[in-house]
């Protein structure tokens, strides 16, 4: 199964080390293939500096793939991730 959503970033900092961490984290367990879209570059999720090199900012737009056994339960998680706002507001 291959999901794809796009999905606001609302962390008032962007995707920096510790979302993109807390991410990392989560496929740790997960048998799923993800991917992050931006601005024409995609990278592998699973990569903490991958997700970094984007240079993803609040209110960005990117587009999130996950294709696997799990990916529903995946892409809800990522996506709750993506949502969060890391007590930052």
């Amino acid at each position: 199964m291959k999901i794809v959503k796009k999905v606001k970033v609302k962390n008032k900092f962007g995707l920096h080390i510790r979302p993109a961490a807390a991410i990392a984290k989560i496929l740790q367990s997960k048998k799923s293939s993800v991917f992050f879209t931006y601005k024409n570059d995609t990278v592998n999720a699973r990569s903490v500096m991958g997700i970094l090199s984007l240079v993803i900012k609040k209110n960005s737009i990117i587009s999130v793939s996950v294709e696997g056994v799990d990916a529903e339960i995946t892409m809800k998680e990522v996506t709750e991730v993506l949502n969060k706002c890391f007590e930052e507001e």
